[in-house]
């Protein structure tokens, strides 16, 4: 069977994508990252989707990006926006992160012998970060692809992306359609303990617009209806 390792933060793009994943034959192995966000129902979300998806390993690294700063997700004295106005790439932006990210699950990937990688980025309803572009994917691919003795020796990796040219309703229908339980999922930057959505924030508003437009009841449990 083949094998991908595939970043899930715990929300609902990428508890679709490692669906999707699944549903395409690969063996997953799911890793999440603990680096210093507001919270950690994101974390606990991702222990139960790739436990009901089935995900052959999960892991969870630590790595404290509040270290820098820079995001109103890593730095507790910038207030996460939630009045939808932003101009330009919003505070929520942290920087590097998918770089970053990707670059953990390269290294997996090498140690499992993977033949690819999944992430859940989206450019069409999204918040404007840079790192979720078609375009960085490709660079990142390439980058990948010299940089590894996988790919020297003969074996590339594929970075899969199945979300990136889909609108919001449409990756919740692909979901369901693939078997997520999208219950299980935490999207909002500042949820509480219990993974209650606080209903104002950027995330929230994408995850509840992208319900309504698919007709699919939202089974988020959130704080304020905004």
């Amino acid at each position: 069977m083949k094998k991908a390792v595939v970043l899930l933060s715990g929300g609902l793009d990428s508890a679709t994508v490692l669906a999707l994943a699944r549903r395409d034959g690969f063996e997953c192995h799911a890793l999440s990252v603990n680096y210093g966000q507001r919270h950690q129902a994101e974390l606990a979300a991702a222990k139960r989707v790739a436990d009901a998806l089935g995900a052959r390993q999960h892991r969870v690294i630590a790595l404290n990006l509040q270290t820098f700063g820079g995001s109103a997700l890593t730095d507790h004295s910038l207030d996460v926006p939630t009045d939808g106005a932003a101009n330009g790439i919003p505070i929520t932006y942290v920087p590097a992160r998918n770089t970053i990210f990707l670059s953990l699950a390269l290294a997996w990937a090498e140690v499992l012998d993977a033949d690819a990688l999944f992430i859940g980025a989206n450019a069409v309803d999204y918040s404007g970060y840079p790192d979720c572009r078609p375009e960085y994917l490709q660079a990142y691919q390439a980058m990948a692809n010299l940089a590894t003795r996988a790919a020297v020796e003969g074996k590339a990796l594929v970075i899969h992306a199945p979300l990136v040219r889909m609108t919001k309703a449409q990756i919740v229908l692909a979901g369901i359609d693939a078997g997520v339980d999208f219950s299980l999922t935490v999207s909002c930057y500042q949820a509480d303990e219990a993974g209650s959505a606080c209903g104002a924030c950027d995330a929230c508003r994408i995850r509840r617009a992208g319900f309504a437009a698919a007709r699919v009841d939202d089974p988020t449990r959130y704080l304020q209806h905004a």
